[in-house]
């Protein structure tokens, strides 16, 4: 009896080994899988300039405490042959507002350049782009079934991963205005300018940035974003006191487009916005353009893919019928193509209309739809 009890005590400790080496080659795998995937949010997707790219560089050129950092990150470089002005697209300052990235690279990929140069910034936060918000069940990519192509794009994060820069303050002091604001807000780039060129990581891109528009000499700079329906400050064409008068022009022929555009001036008072310090540390006139995406607010349902494409969601339907949203919404939502062509067309017109008030600084760029022809055909023809 004893030999069998001892017996039986052996054969369970022995199914207990077993049982805790399979829980450990499991927990393993499932170890290496996440941090597969995990690397795979490090690695920024292959982009397709068109032939009119003159050059690549990156932010370190400009501020070279990026080197080797998440912060840094490409800048294209697209000259004519004909003198004109300056002007720079910074697209993915808040990665988790797809339209301001695919954009700038829609624009990248077809444009174009007869006259001037054309400065293109797709993923102006790198290091946002390898992480998502937490406790937002937002998706991680998305698709786009492109005619050339099909591209897989990631959804980020509005702040810098806190992995590239750690902890938050409790409080966050703005340099050099002694702004406060909440502790995460630290991580923003568009509430980092003019930035430090041995700041935090935030603070150095910003930087980077500035001295990028002085360096080059930028005349017109645009700073491309999205908000939720339910925001003031959205469908909008944000600028300061030296880029009002081109904007409000602007946003009148826009009119004749059946694109309404709400004309917001930029706060004296609210430092750390590109369209504030690029007034202030630039001689560049800057411009801010944001868009309605139901995916960017507190009132949707389903957080998926579908939603981040189509704009589609029975909760903005029901708060579009309350009266609670700044913008038009009914069940055909806010397309993709409607947020990216909306940001084409005052694009181009802006450039138009600041290359007639300033013919010395003229700039012409060319093959890239307009909001008509993306609506119509798709983003998918451009990719």
């Amino acid at each position: 009896m004893v030999q069998k009890y001892k017996y039986n005590q052996i054969k369970i400790k022995n199914i207990e080994f077993m049982f805790g080496v399979f829980t450990l080659i499991v927990s393993l795998m499932i170890g290496m899988i996440a941090a597969d995937k995990f690397q795979e949010m490090h690695e920024t997707e292959t982009l397709y300039p068109s032939y009119a790219l003159t050059e690549i560089s990156h932010l370190s050129d400009y501020n070279p405490n990026l080197k080797n950092t998440n912060g840094n990150t490409e800048i294209y470089f697209f000259n004519s042959d004909s003198a004109g002005g300056t002007v720079l697209i910074l697209g993915g300052t808040h990665p988790n507002e797809p339209a301001g990235f695919l954009t700038a690279c829609l624009i990248l990929e077809n444009l174009q350049i007869k006259r001037g140069r054309l400065i293109i910034i797709p993923r102006a936060n790198n290091s946002a782009f390898t992480h998502n918000d937490p406790q937002e069940g937002q998706p991680q990519y998305y698709t786009i079934e492109g005619i050339k192509r099909e591209r897989i794009f990631r959804f980020g994060s509005r702040i810098t991963n806190s992995i590239d820069q750690w902890p938050d303050p409790e409080i966050y002091l703005h340099y050099p205005s002694g702004q406060k604001l909440a502790g995460n807000e630290t991580r923003n780039l568009n509430r980092a300018y003019p930035g430090r060129a041995d700041g935090n990581l935030t603070e150095q891109m910003a930087y980077g940035i500035i001295e990028l528009i002085n360096k080059k000499n930028v005349d017109l700079a645009f700073d491309l974003h999205e908000a939720a329906p339910e925001y003031p400050v959205v469908n909008a064409i944000v600028a300061s006191e030296r880029s009002q008068l081109i904007a409000t022009e602007a946003a009148m022929e826009l009119q004749f487009e059946d694109l309404i555009y709400s004309m917001e001036p930029s706060p004296y008072n609210f430092h750390g916005l590109s369209h504030r310090e690029w007034q202030d540390y630039t001689q560049a006139m800057p411009i801010l353009l944001e868009t309605a995406n139901p995916i960017q607010g507190r009132l949707r349902g389903k957080t998926d893919v579908s939603l981040l494409l189509t704009g589609r969601d029975p909760m903005y339907l029901k708060a579009a019928e309350l009266g609670e949203l700044h913008v038009p919404y009914d069940s055909a939502g806010i397309s993709i193509e409607v947020r990216v062509g909306r940001h084409l067309s005052a694009i181009k017109t802006i450039i138009d209309v600041y290359s007639n008030i300033y013919p010395d600084k003229a700039v012409e760029i060319i093959n890239v739809p307009d909001y008509e022809e993306i609506v119509s055909k798709g983003i998918e023809e451009y990719f």
